[in-house]
């Protein structure tokens, strides 16, 4: 089984699949943890002839994303280096990117993967809508603020360039992380509101009034979209999902 292998294996087990591997480590940070001895060990690591991959890899695996920043710091205040420069220049194939990604916060993480999918001829929507529609308010603020720091340009810019039609759309909506949060008042009103429109505009005409599903479907909070897809059953003969699946298709279904 090769290095690489072994790693991905590794943070599979211990990371929710959910969550960029950046983000990846140990589900706990480490408990005995030394910035200074871990820096110490990783430049011992890459000065050794033929390069210890062996060590460099136990301790950043076995470290959380924060005690990687610390120890970056740490090996960057020791050595007048970047950590990640020198690890690149040690390093080769699958285990430089790995563990290259494993330097990165989660927003980096997030930010290069979005760079990726939209650089060069097409783009790889799959990872557009994996990143975009699972992360919260919160990351995907930070992800815009990364994202113009390491690329000079905006998410939104590079969104609009990059995609189409209502698919953009729905993108562009969500990278704004402008969801409603707030799932603790239960506005029963609205609920049947946004169930009776989503139904007016898809299954109950011919064609769909798209902005009017992204509107509710990037306003709404989920614990507040929730109650809506349940009571859309009272007016629907399908449900939210099987709604979808007939009213749209492709990037934009694969997005809703």
């Amino acid at each position: 089984m090769s290095t690489v292998h072994e790693i991905l294996c590794k943070l599979s087990l211990e990371g929710d699949h959910s969550t960029p591997p950046s983000a990846y480590g140990s589900v706990k940070a480490y408990t005995n943890f030394d910035a200074e001895r871990d820096a110490l060990n990783i430049e011992t690591a890459i000065k050794t002839k033929g390069v210890d991959e062996v060590t460099i890899v136990n301790i950043l695996t076995n470290r959380s994303n924060a005690q990687r920043q610390d120890i970056a710091f740490a090996y960057q205040r020791r050595t007048k280096k970047e950590l990640a420069s020198a690890l690149k220049s040690a390093l080769s194939g699958h285990l430089e990117t790995v563990i290259l990604g494993l330097l990165k916060t989660p927003a980096q993480y997030d930010a290069s993967e979005l760079k990726a999918s939209m650089k060069g001829l097409g783009t790889d929507e799959d990872s557009l809508i994996e990143i975009i529609c699972s992360r919260t308010n919160q990351e995907l603020q930070e992800i815009n603020r990364v994202y113009k720091e390491m690329y000079k340009t905006d998410l939104e810019k590079d969104i609009i360039s990059d995609t189409s039609g209502d698919f953009r759309k729905l993108m562009v909506a969500l990278a704004k992380g402008r969801r409603a949060e707030d799932g603790s008042v239960i506005d029963y009103e609205l609920i049947d509101q946004d169930a009776r429109d989503l139904y007016d505009a898809g299954v109950k005409r011919k064609g769909t009034d798209v902005p009017k599903w992204i509107s509710i479907m990037t306003e709404r909070s989920v614990p507040h979209l929730q109650k809506v897809f349940d009571r859309y059953k009272s007016y629907s003969p399908y449900d939210m999902l099987e709604s979808i699946r007939k009213e749209v298709k492709g990037d934009l279904e694969n997005a809703f």
